[in-house]
C-alpha cells in the first residue's frame, strides 16, 4: 500500500517479543514505532494510543491476527478517492465466508440484485456476531480512517466486557453514511476467531511460502 510508517500497538507482555523480532524496521524499509497498551481495553481503545503518531494524516488499521492474500492497494486508493470527493470517512475490507456468525457482518440495502447475500449496496447496519446473518459478508481485520476517527472514540462507552469497541467506531460511520467497502476476492483469515481460523492460516501459509 506504499505505508513506510507504522505504530505497533501490543500490550506489555508480549511489546518486548515485536521489538527482538522486527526491531526498527530497518531491514523491512519501513519505520517500526511501538505503543503499550497497559490493558485489554479493546481494539478503538489500542487505536487511540496512536493519536499522536498520526497527526493529521489518514491511517490503516491492521490486526496483527489477520492474514491477507489480495494487493489491498486498491481499497486504499478507493477510500483516498472517497475522501477527495466526500463521500468516505471510513473504509472497510468485506470477505465472503460460510461462517458469519462469528464475525461482524454488514446488513446491505440496495445491493445491485436485491439480495442480502450480494455486496454491491450501501452498509446500513454492522451486527456483532448475530444468531442471524444479514449477508455472509465478515468485516475483517482492516480498516482505513481519517484522524476524525479519534474523537469518535473519544466519545465512545466501555462494552458490556468493559471495552471500546471497534465495530461502535464503524456504527458512527454507518449512522453518518461515510462509511465504504471493499470486498476481497483472495484468501483472508483471523487467527484470533477460532482454532479452525489458526488451522487455516497456517495452511494457507504452508502451501504458498513453506
Amino acid at each position: 500500500m506504499g505505508v513506510t510508517s507504522i505504530l505497533l500497538v501490543s500490550g506489555r507482555a508480549h511489546i518486548g517479543d515485536f521489538l527482538d523480532l522486527l526491531g526498527g524496521g530497518k531491514e523491512l524499509g519501513v519505520q517500526i514505532s511501538y505503543e503499550v497498551q497497559e490493558e485489554a481495553g479493546g481494539i478503538a481503545q489500542a487505536l487511540a494510543l496512536a493519536r499522536n503518531f498520526v497527526g493529521q494524516d489518514n491511517m490503516v488499521v491492521m490486526l496483527g491476527d489477520n492474514v491477507f492474500e489480495d494487493d489491498l492497494r486498491p481499497a486504499k486508493e478507493a477510500f483516498e478517492t472517497g475522501c477527495v470527493n466526500g463521500t468516505a470517512k471510513a473504509h472497510v475490507l468485506l470477505k465472503k465466508v460460510a461462517n458469519p456468525k462469528s464475525y461482524g457482518v454488514p446488513r446491505f440495502e440496495g445491493s445491485q440484485d436485491g439480495s442480502a447475500d450480494t455486496a454491491g449496496g450501501k452498509i446500513v447496519e454492522i451486527i456483532e456476531k448475530p444468531a442471524e446473518p444479514p449477508s455472509s459478508y465478515a468485516v475483517t481485520g482492516c480498516y482505513f480512517y481519517t484522524p476524525e476517527v479519534f474523537d469518535i472514540i473519544g466519545s465512545l462507552k466501555p462494552s458490556a466486557r468493559g471495552e471500546l469497541e471497534i465495530t461502535d467506531v464503524d456504527h458512527y460511520y454507518v449512522r453518518s453514511g461515510s462509511l465504504t467497502y471493499s470486498v476481497l476476492e483472495g484468501f483472508w483469515g483471523d487467527c484470533g476467531e477460532s482454532i479452525d481460523g489458526m488451522l487455516s492460516v497456517s495452511n494457507y501459509i504452508k502451501q504458498n511460502f513453506h
